[in-house]
Parts: C-alpha cells; sequence; structure tokens
C-alpha cells in the first residue's frame, strides 16, 4: 500500500489497498477478509508500527519502503531447512539489509529457489514470481519479499547444482571455473538462458509421471538428456502459469511421497500403462491460492478426492481423518477409510501436508478438528 507525504492513510484507503490481497490469500469464510484486516491493523498499531490519529485515519511510524532503482532481472534466491529465517518459500522470502539491492531486481519477476549444497541434495527445486517487498513487521532489520498468491510451483523434478562436475547455472562460471563468491550468495540475478535451462531441466512431461518398471532410468541422466532442447529464445517463464503443466509437476511430486497409495484408504492401483490410477488433490484450493507443493497435496483415489474437495472428509494437524456430519452413509464410508480412522502420510517432514493448509480447508469446510 502507498501512504502519502509523511506515512499517512486512511482506513478505507488501507481497505481498498489490501483487501483483495486478503481475501485471495484466505479465502476464509470464517473471519471475513475486511475483520481479517482490521485485526491485522490493531497487531501493527500494539507493535508501533502505526499511529492512530482519529477519525479513520492512521500515520506510519517508520518512513515507506523505498526500493533501490535496479534494472529488473530474474533471480536464484538461496533456501533451506538450515535457514534461521523461516521462510515460507510460497508466502515469502526473509532477508537482511544486504540483499536489499540484489532483492530489488526481482520485483515482478520470477525467481527460481535453490537448496544450498550444504542443507541437501535438492539443487534447484521450485519457482515463484515476487509481488513486492515490504519491511519486516517483526523485525525491523529484516525484509520480506512477498510471493504472488498461487505462482509458487514445485519442479516435478530437482535440478542437482551440478552435473558431470560442472555448473548448471553458467552464469557462476569464470573461464570455466566456479567463481564461489557468486555461488554462495543468498539472492543474485540469473540470466534467462541459465533461468530456461534449469526450468526446463526441472519440468516433467506427460510420459515422466510414473514411468513403467521397464524405463529405470536414473535422475541425473533424465535429466542431462532434457537439458539440451531447452537452449533457445523462449522463456520459460511465460508457460509457467498453464495450469495443465503445473498440475503434472504436482502430480508428480504426490505419486512419488505417497508411492502410488491413496492416504486415507491404502489403495494402490496401477494399470497396465504402469501408471498409478492415485489422484493428487490440493488440501488449499488452487482458486483459494493455494500453492502447486508437495507440503499443500495428498495422493487419494477418485472417490475420496470427491469427498475431500466437497469437504466431506478432512485431516486434524496430527493426520486423523475426519467425517463430515453431512455424510449420510457414515458406516459406509468408514468401511473405505483406514480402521483406525488415519491417514497414512510420507515419513519426511517436508512431504507431510502443513498445518496450515490442513487448518483452511477445516475451517473453508466448517469441519471441527
Amino acid at each position: 500500500m502507498g501512504a502519502r507525504a509523511g506515512g499517512a492513510f486512511t482506513l478505507q484507503e488501507l481497505i481498498g489497498a489490501e483487501l483483495p490481497r486478503i481475501v485471495r490469500e484466505t479465502g476464509s469464510q470464517g473471519a471475513t477478509p475486511d475483520a481479517t484486516l482490521r485485526r491485522e491493523l490493531q497487531q501493527l498499531r500494539d507493535r508501533g508500527g502505526i499511529e492512530f490519529l482519529g477519525g479513520g485515519n492512521y500515520r506510519l511510524t517508520s518512513a515507506p519502503l523505498l526500493l533501490p532503482a535496479v534494472s529488473p532481472s530474474k533471480s536464484v534466491f538461496v533456501v533451506g531447512s538450515h535457514s534461521i529465517y523461516e521462510d515460507e518459500p510460497d508466502r515469502f522470502y526473509r532477508f537482511p539489509q544486504q540483499w536489499l539491492n540484489a532483492a530489488a531486481r526481482s520485483v515482478d519477476e520470477w525467481i527460481i529457489y535453490q537448496e544450498p549444497r550444504r542443507a541437501g541434495p535438492r539443487g534447484y527445486y521450485a519457482v515463484a514470481r515476487v509481488e513486492q517487498i515490504v519491511r519486516d513487521p517483526d523485525n525491523p532489520a529484516m525484509y520480506l519479499a512477498l510471493i504472488v498468491p498461487g505462482s509458487f510451483l514445485e519442479f516435478g523434478r530437482d535440478v542437482p547444482f551440478q552435473l558431470q562436475g560442472a555448473a548448471v547455472e553458467r552464469g557462476l562460471l569464470d573461464d570455466g571455473r566456479l567463481n564461489n563468491g557468486r555461488a554462495i550468495q543468498s539472492i543474485r540475478p540469473i540470466s534467462d538462458a541459465d533461468f530456461n535451462r534449469i526450468v526446463g531441466m526441472g519440468l516433467v512431461e506427460e510420459v515422466d509421471l510414473l514411468p513403467r518398471v521397464d524405463e529405470a532410468e536414473s535422475m541425473p541422466e533424465r535429466v542431462m538428456e532434457e537439458q539440451q532442447p531447452w537452449e533457445g529464445p523462449v522463456d520459460r517463464a511465460t508457460t509457467l502459469v498453464e495450469r495443465k503443466l503445473r498440475d503434472r509437476q504436482f502430480r508428480k511430486r504426490i505419486v512419488e511421497a505417497y508411492d502410488c497409495r491413496c492416504a486415507l484408504t491404502g489403495m494402490r492401483l496401477v494399470n497396465g500403462g504402469g501408471r498409478a490410477e492415485v489422484q493428487a488433490a490440493h488440501i488449499m484450493s488452487v482458486e483459494a491460492g493455494g500453492p502447486d507443493t508437495v507440503a499443500n497435496g495428498i495422493a487419494l483415489s477418485g472417490t475420496v478426492h470427491w469427498m475431500f474437495d466437497r469437504g466431506l472428509i478432512s485431516l486434524s494437524d496430527s493426520g486423523d481423518i475426519l467425517l463430515s456430519r453431512k455424510i449420510n452413509d457414515i458406516d459406509g464410508v468408514k468401511k473405505l477409510l483406514h480402521a483406525d480412522q488415519r491417514a497414512r502420510l510420507p515419513s519426511k517432514a517436508d512431504r507431510r501436508p502443513h498445518p496450515r493448509f490442513l487448518a483452511w480447508h477445516r475451517e473453508w469446510h466448517n469441519i471441527a478438528a
């Protein structure tokens, strides 16, 4: 939201500027978005971030953030489980002052998330689009790069930082050698050619959703075979909003995370073509801005998926199966599900449904935990 001279603004100006974003992010049938905004406004007052002037008028206690004038650029954001900043990559990326100039280049541009080699083997694993940069309301020394709701997308397969000993991101090379100083930068610009190459290597096509058992290939071999065709002038970013493409990546991640098995029934059906019949369900819907990430998904059989999307079935944060009072054949539904009424979820914590999305699903469908 832009403030007038002196940082002054009215409540109606704030509602007009911020309400559409809150509607996209919450999609809530509980507390109205307007009430959500007023509550957050009160929290800002309590923290001293704004001053109430009376008559619906407010003033920022610190000057509005003015970003440096820099040329826009696609960028790489380095993030991993080792981070002390508690990022939520599908919503925001937190960073200190030293990276403000670099981050300013990414506004309204696509970024690639990279897990650093010291944190794990994932390499480049997702893309998102930066909406704006704001001060962190909880820490005046930090900033937040806010992600456009619904733009975050995990690749169908991770792209390693290096292949055959050479960096995939060629902008990190000087005379063929890796520039370590550049490679460890938390935020760095990336060329269109490097962006297209990495995105092309990470996206899966229809034939990759579940290969037949006699088509066993290692991931590095598949990645190397995919590498060359994506060289060229076409900007891969133009395809990243296509629902069909996004659904393919999402399905691949979910099918793999759940070993082709329905989390609520245990059924594992694979057809004669070697493809899993299990479906990839979004927990927080795409329409409400739910991201295409395995943490916002669950593998379900067709009937259970239908019930889940209509709020007849939900999950507690710990994986208990919750049934709606609207079901007219509770006993019949229970026979479909695991006898202990608990979902079978991935063992790795970062593959399991995130409580934030489960809470949204329960609230949206009015199911008590």
